[in-house]
C-alpha cells in the first residue's frame, strides 16, 4: 500500500498491531513484481518505495537500541548530528568524515572490496534508520531479515541515499560489502512534512547502510 510523503501512514490490512509495518514512499507509483526481497508475501512493493518503518513494539512505534561496536568509528559524526546525549561506544581508529555542500555527511564503518554500483543498477542493501536528534530507531531491514532491493540513482529512495551510495560532492561510491553511516538533512530526506507519523518534519536522519550487491 503506497503512502505519499506528507500523508498519513496506512497499515497493511489483515495484519495485527504488533506486526504492522508502515510503508513510506516519495509518491504513489505502480507496484513492483512479487519477486523482490523487500516485498511482504501478500502486498505489492511500491516502485519508488523509500524505507519501511517498523511498528513491532506494542503501541510504542519507536525503540532505542545500543550502538554496535562496529559503528563506533563514526561516533564523532553521530554526536555532531545529535541534539541529545548518546550512549558511548568503544572507539576504533577515527576515519575521514566528509561534509558536503548539500549538508550530507558520511563516515565509513567498513570499506567494501566488491564492485561499485552504477546509476540505475538494481541493488540490495541492509540498513538501520535513526532520528539524529535522539538516536531512536524508526526502521531496520535487519529486524525484518530482508534487505531492501531498489534501483539506485532512479529516485526510488530518498535523495540522500542515492548520493551516499553512488557518491557525489567528494563522497566516493560505496563498494559491495561496505557499510557506511550517512547523516542526511531533511531536504535530502522527507523535508518539512516528515513521513509515516514516525519521522517528524525537518528531521535529520542517520542511516547505516550495508551494500550487499546487485540483484
Amino acid at each position: 500500500m503506497a503512502l505519499s510523503m506528507g500523508s498519513k501512514a496506512h497499515v497493511h490490512a489483515g495484519v495485527t498491531a504488533s506486526q504492522a509495518r508502515l510503508v513510506c514512499v516519495r509518491r504513489p507509483v505502480a507496484a513492483r513484481a512479487a519477486k523482490h526481497d523487500e516485498q511482504p508475501p501478500s502486498a505489492a512493493v511500491p516502485r519508488r518505495a523509500a524505507l519501511v518503518a517498523i511498528a513491532a513494539a506494542p503501541a510504542a512505534g519507536l525503540v532505542r537500541v545500543p550502538l554496535a561496536a562496529a559503528e563506533a568509528a563514526c561516533t564523532d559524526l553521530r554526536q555532531q548530528a545529535a541534539a541529545a546525549p548518546r550512549r558511548a561506544a568503544p572507539r576504533r581508529a577515527a576515519r575521514t568524515q566528509i561534509d558536503t555542500p548539500s549538508g550530507l555527511k558520511y563516515c565509513e564503518i567498513a570499506e567494501g572490496t566488491g564492485k561499485e554500483p552504477v546509476k540505475g543498477a538494481l541493488i540490495r542493501a541492509h540498513y538501520t534508520g535513526r532520528l539524529a536528534s535522539n538516536g531512536k530507531v524508526f526502521d531496520s531491514s535487519y529486524t525484518r531479515g530482508r534487505p531492501l532491493t531498489f534501483k539506485v540513482g532512479a529516485r526510488e529512495v530518498i535523495r540522500g541515499w542515492d548520493l551516499g551510495i553512488l557518491g557525489d560532492e567528494g563522497i566516493p561510491p560505496m563498494k559491495e560489502g561496505g557499510k557506511r553511516l550517512l547523516v542526511i538533512p531533511s531536504d535530502l530526506a522527507y523535508g518539512d512534512r516528515g513521513a509515516g507519523g514516525v519521522i517528524p518534519g525537518g528531521a535529520t536522519l542517520e542511516f547505516e547502510v550495508e551494500l550487499l550487491g546487485r540483484r
